[in-house]
């Protein structure tokens, strides 16, 4: 329909402003005549704008959306139709598109577009288990609830297709600029292009434009048949797991790309502390836990459980919504982090004296592993990482010395005889079992403060500037 012509007349619906338009349909904002005054989304579909491709993704859509219900994926209220149009009748979602959120804002912070990636990942899986793929996965097709507190709502199924895990598909679907290499290059492809598509979407929400922004389509067709391998922007700063998911997600070859499982388990992705209902509850759980073992004397297991319910409280904080429960939450949060920095400290000073104690024991332990290179370089590495946290550097780079040289020590001890060797390894893992431990909950506890004063100031600034953006 031409832009400037009235909107078509449906008996239970006023329909008023055009929300946008697309090859074959428009979307209106509507009312329901009835007493509700039902806010929603009408896209009327014309039906001699229909060839037989639209009308197999308009069937497609409206069969996949009538069989799904989840929070992050649009509601199919009904459907009607007449002599001239077919109407879907939506959810009407009030925030736009993140592509107009992305562009208000030039480019979001890491915690907001985890959060975003969450409930994207969220919706996925819901998806996933139901063999559906989208194909079409792009900014423009992922709606916002509302200006304020923004909720992500998948839309657009009209690409999206059933596709078991070894379905082959060579139809060229979907944007160029956020469609997988196999698919651009007309390869067989399979649903893992939706997992490209994702890794292009929060490339462009953290650095404000896609891996391949082009000024035209054969610069475009281009940059993604090469095989050059994706990069960071220069100076990019976000975290080790925000860096190792994109990378790969964005994997030209899908055979070498994240798998789904992989995906959805992913550290950074970490749909278990995804701001739910439930969030409030887990927490409450495990901060219980930690006030028992820190009245107990066991400073460093209440370390331990004030900072795993830090990893809820602050999700909470991002879920709740009535500003009085908010404030008090806050309040309580800040008191569990002060304890827990309070912990910190008492668990530093106990450290010391465990370090000198540990540090005779590794000394014998290497000497009596001077016939094992592989053993002795294991303890060389646990060494380098103990220094690390002695002089307080680079917490992150120390926790990771400590993981590798687990894995080898734990395969050492796997093939060493009984004896006095095999005691001190036993020991030596023991210790650094629990300095890894140690420094994972300092780790999320940086974490989880840096997330709640972040998300302070961002609130801050949009309840200044929501007005601007979403007019």
């Amino acid at each position: 329909m031409a832009a400037g012509f009235a909107p078509p007349k449906l008996d239970e619906f006023i329909l008023t402003e055009r929300l946008g338009s697309g090859t074959y349909a428009t979307v209106y904002k509507a009312y329901r005549k009835k007493n509700s005054r039902e806010v929603v989304a009408i896209k009327c579909v014309h039906k001699k704008s229909l060839n037989k491709a639209s009308v197999e993704n308009l069937l497609t859509e409206i069969e996949i959306l009538k069989a799904i219900r989840h929070p992050h994926i649009v509601e199919l209220k009904d459907f009607q139709w007449d002599n001239e149009n077919i109407y879907l009748i939506m959810e009407f979602c009030a925030g736009g598109d993140l592509s107009r959120f992305i562009r208000s804002r030039r480019m979001l912070p890491e915690h907001v577009g985890r959060r975003f990636l969450q409930q994207l990942a969220s919706a996925l899986l819901f998806l996933h288990e139901r063999n559906i793929s989208h194909l079409d996965l792009k900014p423009q097709n992922i709606l916002l609830s509302s200006p304020d507190r923004p909720h992500l709502k998948l839309a657009d199924f009209g690409f999206a297709q059933y596709m078991s895990p070894w379905d082959e598909k060579h139809v060229l679907r979907g944007s160029p600029l956020y469609m997988a290499p196999e698919m651009v290059c007309h390869n067989q492809y399979d649903a893992r292009v939706d997992l490209w598509s994702v890794g292009v979407i929060l490339y462009e929400a953290l650095f404000g434009r896609p891996p391949f922004a082009s000024k035209s389509f054969a610069e475009l067709e281009d940059k993604i048949r090469s095989d050059k391998r994706i990069e960071l922007p220069p100076g990019a700063r976000v975290s080790r797991d925000c860096k190792d998911l994109l990378l790969r997600l964005l994997e030209r070859d899908p055979l070498h790309r994240i798998m789904f499982e992989e995906f959805f388990t992913h550290p950074f992705v970490d749909l278990d502390h995804m701001p739910s209902a439930e969030s409030l509850e887990k927490a409450t759980s495990l901060v219980l836990e930690a006030v028992k073992k820190d009245q107990a004397g066991d400073h460093s297991t209440a370390l331990s459980f004030y900072c795993k319910s830090l990893e809820y409280f602050v999700p909470a904080l991002h879920y709740e919504t009535d500003a009085r429960r908010k404030e008090a939450l806050r309040s309580k949060v800040n008191q569990y982090i002060s304890r827990a920095e309070e912990l910190k400290a008492l668990v530093a000073s106990d450290n010391k004296a465990n370090f000198e104690r540990a540090k005779s024991a590794r000394d014998l332990l290497k000497e009596l592993s001077k016939d094992k290179p592989r053993l002795l370089a294991a303890l060389e590495m646990a060494s380098a990482a103990l220094l690390m946290e002695e002089e307080g550097k680079e917490y992150a780079d120390a926790l990771d010395l400590y993981q590798q040289s687990l894995g080898e020590l734990l395969l050492m001890l796997a093939g060493e005889p009984q004896g006095r060797r095999r005691d001190l390894l036993h020991e030596e893992i023991k210790t650094l079992m629990s300095r890894a431990e140690y420094l994972k909950a300092h780790l999320k506890m940086k974490e989880s403060q840096t997330e709640a004063a972040s998300m302070d100031r961002y609130q801050l600034a949009d309840s200044v500037k929501s007005s601007k953006y979403f007019m």
